[in-house]
């Protein structure tokens, strides 16, 4: 079976070697470099096998990409302290959403209104869209990009129908299709100010069971390369909602 790598980080300012890649499911660090492949050069390794392969990279890859711990202890908060940050970030807040649809969403009162209508409504006196309001107009930034399925979800459906509300109080929302998003980590998470990452995690029944906070730099700028593939390829929500077609 294939390994299921995930690109960690390079140094290269121009062709993307040497770099790093961890594997998903042992944890191993793959190393990708200019080979050694000189005689002389090989004699001089200690305790190389056959089978192995030697390459060289800059001391400042392993520095600046390495892993910096042996197992990566989670860093766990509770809901008010993750409210805390939409209050209390400098210049950005930003959301990768690709679930096909969540349990939050199926309990709001505006879904079933839109499975009854067909058109979702909004109290805008609710604190997030009060507090997202305040945060824009103080010139903050606050956007996401979905990941829609072909056909969409019925809560993706209801998602979209909602978005024009968060672009009411100034979020900016745009979308992707999956299978344009083939290189997209499967991961829901909020970036703030690119240094500090909120990862949420999700049980099958798409509820939240908690939510960790990743500040490690090269994991940070890890989820910033993320967002930043996403927005290059994302649409605004009005003009993705076009290319829809309408349910029968």
């Amino acid at each position: 079976m294939a390994r299921q790598l995930r690109f960690t980080g390079t140094d290269s300012k121009v062709d993307g070697c040497p770099a790093l890649h961890t594997d998903e499911g042992t944890g191993e660090i793959i190393v990708q470099g200019t080979p050694i492949t000189d005689p002389e050069d090989l004699a001089q390794l200690q305790h190389f096998g056959a089978n192995e392969a030697a390459v060289a990279v800059p001391r400042e890859l392993l520095v600046n990409w390495g892993p910096k711990e042996m197992e990566r202890v989670p860093e766990l908060v509770d809901r008010a302290t993750f409210r805390r940050l939409f209050e209390t970030f400098q210049h950005t807040a930003w959301r990768l959403e690709t679930r096909r649809g969540y349990a939050s969403d199926r309990e709001d009162p505006d879904f079933q209104a839109f499975l009854a209508t067909g058109s979702a409504p909004c109290d805008p006196d609710e604190p997030w869209f009060v507090n997202i309001k305040d945060q824009t107009e103080a010139g903050k930034t606050v956007g996401r990009v979905r990941v829609a399925d072909n056909p969409m979800t019925t809560e993706q459906r209801f998602l979209l129908d909602y978005a024009r509300h968060n672009a009411a109080v100034g979020e900016d929302i745009r979308y992707l299709w999956r299978e344009e998003a083939a290189d997209l980590p499967a991961e829901d998470f909020w970036i703030f100010d690119s240094r500090l990452v909120a990862l949420l995690h999700f049980d099958d029944a798409d509820n939240i069971v908690n939510i960790e906070l990743v500040t490690e730099p090269a994991e940070v700028v890890r989820y910033a390369m993320v967002r930043d593939a996403a927005m290059h390829h994302a649409v605004p929500f009005d003009q993705f909602a076009a290319q829809v077609p309408p349910t029968e």
